[in-house]
């Protein structure tokens, strides 16, 4: 009697242990991974298509802006640049107190003129866009973009 008991006892204590351990399942071919289909893959072809278009609108927009780094400190400055055919350009920069006036082509640079640096004439939005930080410099030309009117800054 002694025997049943203690193999009751044990049995029942294992029951619980038996209750938690993890199962496998009994049949023997291994599940199939889901296929992708035509669905998933043209929603992440979408989905590349609208992130590369964000990337080609902002650089754009830089663009279409005018919107550059600003060093303040650099050597060399452009203080005019003019278009004289397509891919020639006449640009005036300062270096060092002296105006440089370059011809620039497509595959060379040629020194036209050098001059002592002068005042530049004051525009006044000029000196105001001088005056302003970058983040209130592109609001001011977003404003002017959609409304197409030139608006003093606060």
């Amino acid at each position: 009697m002694c025997a049943r008991f203690s193999t009751a006892v044990v049995a029942l204590a294992a029951l619980p242990a038996h209750a938690v351990l993890p199962t496998v399942p009994s049949h023997g071919g291994a599940e199939a991974a889901p296929a992708v289909g035509a669905g998933g893959l043209l929603q992440a072809g979408f989905g590349m298509v609208v992130v590369l278009g964000l990337i080609f609108l902002c650089a754009w927009l830089a663009r279409r802006f005018g919107l550059q780094r600003f060093n303040g400190g650099n050597v060399v400055k452009v203080v005019s640049s003019s278009n004289i055919g397509q891919r020639e350009r006449v640009v005036v920069v300062e270096v060092g107190g002296n105006w440089l006036v370059l011809g620039v082509t497509h595959s060379q640079i040629n020194t036209l003129h050098t001059l002592p640096a002068q005042a530049m004439p004051q525009d006044p939005v000029a000196a105001n866009a001088a005056a302003l930080k970058p983040i209130e410099l592109f609001a001011q030309k977003l404003r002017e973009s959609i409304t197409g009117k030139t608006r003093p800054a606060p």
